[in-house]
């Protein structure tokens, strides 16, 4: 699996910040942020596949809609195949959408109850150009195939599905554009175990077929490690740690990260390695820790930690962490 390289780099996110506002007092004034994503950067190249993961909460999912500017940055850039989007506005940014497309938690909540599958389908190729209703149905099909749904889908309700079906009709709605990225956010915890590795693996199969780019969010550990060629980890709206799937477990370099693959249920004894529990809570994101922002939770804290926050840096090759350990 290669590094990226700026020449074939598709997503640039450079120090990325999402404040939500916090309201108070009678007049419903600002009186503090939730730092949801605070100054985080990573690339993903064409063709490859980022995995996101962290604790609910953490900043992934606020972190994709951010990218795909269903939520406007506080700060930072964010680069789109080498075009700056971060402040478009109205039909640029339109323009722009039909690349970017994205794979929603929730198969029930993101289809129209009220719309055929093949309304649900055809609404991003209509709202984009004009099809003769005769091709814009064989695209359909083509894509209901694609998908592993029968012809007979179109004519059905999302409601009549079962929940991995819907969700298929969620990513051949995404498709439907011929998007060079996709941002899938937790596309598969809401089904059942025995569906996942179906949608997991047509995702595989689409990503070859279509040469898709995903941003790959979940917090499943042994789920991020099927999908992706790279990943990172994020502690409250912070990136800890990055590197290829095989680095971050055979040798996860941050105490946190640490910490996550020691959780991962392993069916062999003689492959189980030493649970490392974390002692309190995570802190708030209204009010972060000065320094280290996983400091007053981790068991290697220095006096620095609760100082100075570390910045990103690599100390292997194509393995970047955030920690004063090795600084």
């Amino acid at each position: 699996m290669s590094q990226t390289t700026e020449k074939n780099v598709l997503l640039d996110v450079q120090n990325l910040k999402t404040y939500y506002p916090v309201k108070g007092g009678f007049l419903r004034r600002t009186v503090g942020h939730v730092k949801a994503v605070d100054n985080i950067s990573f690339k993903i190249k064409a063709g490859e596949t980022l995995g996101l993961v962290g604790e609910s909460g953490c900043g992934k999912s606020t972190t994709g809609r951010t990218i795909l500017r269903l939520l406007n940055p506080t700060d930072g850039k964010i680069l789109f195949d080498g075009k700056d989007i971060t402040s478009l506005r109205g039909k640029s940014l339109r323009d722009i959408r039909q690349d970017m497309q994205m794979v929603f938690q929730d198969p029930y909540a993101s289809l129209n109850q009220m719309q055929m599958v093949g309304d649900v389908i055809a609404e991003p190729i209509l709202n984009f150009g004009k099809r003769s209703k005769k091709a814009l149905k064989e695209e359909i099909m083509d894509l209901l195939e694609k998908v592993g749904l029968p012809p007979d889908a179109y004519y059905k309700y999302p409601h009549e599905f079962s929940g991995g079906q819907r969700q298929r009709i969620g990513i051949a709605r995404a498709l439907a554009l011929r998007p060079k990225l996709i941002i899938a956010d937790e596309p598969v915890s809401a089904l059942d175990v025995s569906v996942q590795s179906q949608v997991l693996n047509l995702l595989n199969d689409l990503q070859d077929e279509f040469d898709l780019t995903f941003l790959f969010i979940a917090h499943d550990l042994s789920v991020v490690k099927h999908m992706s060629d790279r990943i990172g980890v994020m502690y409250l709206g912070n990136m800890a740690e990055i590197a290829d799937n095989i680095s971050i477990y055979a040798d996860p370099l941050h105490p946190y990260t640490q910490a996550l693959i020691s959780a991962i249920p392993e069916p062999d004894p003689k492959k189980r390695k030493q649970r490392i529990v974390l002692e309190g809570d995570v802190p708030s994101p209204i009010n972060p820790p000065v320094g280290c922002p996983f400091h007053p939770r981790c068991q290697h804290a220095k006096p620095e930690c609760s100082q100075i926050k570390p910045q990103l840096k690599e100390v292997k090759k194509g393995h970047q962490v955030a920690c004063h350990l090795y600084s």
